[in-house]
């Protein structure tokens, strides 16, 4: 069972691409302090745009996020976010501009892992079939959109996984160092009473 709906996957996965319904990239960018990055997409009218981003390292896991149209129009902004999804349709052709800002920051970098999902901007259907309704077409297009979600959902899924591992781990090295500290002050702390309780025995015998 499982190897079949493997191969359905991969099946669906070739179509989409032949047939171009979309178009994801993943990326991962360091923004330094006081510092912004922008990326951007040329995007025709009505083509539904897909964005998801999670802060992966640095400070308190937070960023500024702001998605503008051609026209300078503000389509999504979010402040001090860890991780995100949104999705629009183009409202015009033209650039498309993801940027995100740790302003905020003073000092610590932040590591943003984010995957941009664009769908096909034009069915490639042969002339013999234009005006007509392919189902079959219409069928890989959903079918590839579902598997797509699933491919973002799982890269989503991996980053979380990533930063809950790292926060554990920063968490248990911190219990540790807690603990070794408690240690060193319980020692010392029993060297004094040793050392104490000698000197007040001694300076009994010479009274």
């Amino acid at each position: 069972m499982l190897r079949g709906a493997g191969v359905l996957v991969a099946v669906v996965a070739v179509l989409a691409l032949a047939a171009g319904v979309q178009e994801v990239r993943g990326y991962a960018v360091e923004v330094d302090a006081h510092a912004e990055e922008c990326f951007f997409d040329q995007i025709k009218t009505g083509t539904k745009v897909g964005v998801n981003f999670q802060v992966a390292e640095g400070g308190f896991l937070d960023i500024d996020v702001k998605i503008t149209g051609p026209d300078g129009k503000i389509i999504y902004s979010g402040e001090r976010e860890t991780d995100g999804k949104y999705t629009f349709s183009a409202h015009m052709d033209g650039r498309y501009t993801y940027c995100f800002s740790n302003a905020m920051s003073t000092v610590t970098p932040k590591l943003v892992v984010f995957s941009v999902n664009i769908a096909g901007q034009e069915g490639f259907v042969p002339d013999d079939l234009a005006g007509k309704h392919d189902k079959l077409h219409d069928m890989v297009e959903e079918l590839a959109e579902a598997v797509m979600a699933v491919k973002r959902e799982q890269d989503y899924m991996i980053v979380r996984e990533r930063t809950h591992r790292m926060i554990n781990d920063s968490t248990n090295s911190r219990v540790v160092w807690w603990s070794f500290f408690e240690a060193v002050v319980l020692i010392l702390m029993t060297i004094g009473q040793v050392y104490y309780i000698n000197r007040f025995f001694e300076v009994k015998q010479m009274v």
